[in-house]
Parts: structure tokens; sequence; C-alpha cells
């Protein structure tokens, strides 16, 4: 399955605490910060819900 590296580039601070475990699931805790996940729907779904904290890095 392809695969996608997400990048954290903003800071978790001052975010609700839902958000802070959406990045913790994601496997991100520090800024700059870049993780490579299976493509799927759910993964998606978790991107989408910080995307204002992240970045898809091609």
């Amino acid at each position: 399955m392809a695969t996608i590296k997400i990048k954290q580039v903003k800071s978790r601070i001052k975010c609700p605490a839902v958000q802070k475990r959406t990045l913790d699931s994601l496997g991100l805790r520090k800024m700059n910060q870049v993780v490579e996940k299976e493509d799927t729907p759910s993964i998606r779904g978790m991107v989408n819900k910080v995307s204002h904290l992240v970045k898809i890095v091609e």
C-alpha cells in the first residue's frame, strides 16, 4: 500500500486535547518531525482533523 509522509509544522500548544491526541496517534511529538504512515482513509481523516498543524510532504 502507498505511504504518505506527514510533517508537523505548527505547535500543539493551546490546541484542544482531542487534537493533541490525534497528533499522538499519528506519532507526531515535536515540531518539524516527519513520520511515514500508510495511506488509508483513517489516516487521511486524522490528517484532515489537524490539517492546520500538519503538512503532507511529497
